[in-house]
C-alpha cells in the first residue's frame, strides 16, 4: 500500500488527536518513514519541548518548529505528526499545504480531556483548567486546521488500529492510496 501523487502525508490537530500514535501506524502501512516534529525538535535541541517553553518561550519555540517543518517537507516518503500549534504560523500552513497531503484529526472534546487528563508533558496545560484550555485553542486553531488540510477525520477514543482503518479506507475512497505498493 501507498499513497498516490505525494511524497509526505501530515496529521494536523490538536494535543491529544492521535497524531503521533495513528502516525506511526499508518507509516508502516504505507511504507513512510515516521517523523514527530516535536520528537524532531527534541532530538536537535537535546531538551523537552517544555523546557524549551520555558527558558526562551512559545515564541522561540515557534521559531524552531517553522525550520523543523520547512526542512521536514523537503524530505520524500515521510509521514509528519505536527504539533498541535504548528498551524498558528502562516509559513507553517503554507509549507504543509504545499508540500503534502494534510489530514486534519478531529478528536471530540471528552476524548481530549480524557487523554490529557494525567499528562505533564505539555505546557499549555501546566497548572490550568484543560478543558478550558482546550476548548480555547478550538476556537483559535480549528478554523486553521481546516484551512490547512485536505481531509478531515473525526477522532474518538477506539484503538489506534480501528483508527487507522477508518483512515486508509477513507484515503482509498479519494484515490488516494494504492494497494499495488
Amino acid at each position: 500500500m501507498e499513497l498516490v501523487g505525494y511524497e509526505r502525508l501530515s496529521l494536523v490537530g490538536p494535543m491529544a488527536s492521535g497524531k503521533t500514535t495513528l502516525g506511526r501506524l499508518l507509516a508502516r502501512q504505507l511504507g513512510l518513514q515516521f517523523v514527530d516534529s516535536d520528537h524532531e525538535i527534541e532530538r536537535r535541541n537535546g531538551v523537552s519541548i517544555a523546557t524549551i517553553f520555558d527558558i526562551e518561550g512559545e515564541d522561540a519555540f515557534r521559531d524552531r518548529e517553522e525550520r523543523a517543518i520547512d526542512e521536514l517537507m523537503n524530505r520524500q516518503g515521510v509521514l509528519v505528526a505536527t504539533g498541535g500549534g504548528v498551524v498558528l504560523r502562516e509559513a507553517n500552513r503554507v509549507r504543509l499545504r504545499q508540500e503534502s497531503l494534510v489530514l486534519f484529526l478531529n478528536p471530540d472534546l471528552e476524548t481530549q480531556i480524557k487523554r490529557t487528563l494525567t499528562d505533564r508533558k505539555r505546557p499549555l496545560l501546566q497548572g490550568k483548567d484543560k478543558a478550558a484550555v482546550l476548548k480555547e485553542m478550538r476556537v483559535a486553531r480549528y478554523p486553521l486546521y481546516r484551512q490547512v488540510s485536505d481531509i478531515e477525520i473525526p477522532v474518538d477514543n477506539r484503538p489506534g488500529k480501528k483508527m487507522m482503518d477508518v483512515i486508509l479506507k477513507r484515503l482509498n475512497q479519494k484515490g488516494l492510496i494504492s494497494n499495488d505498493g
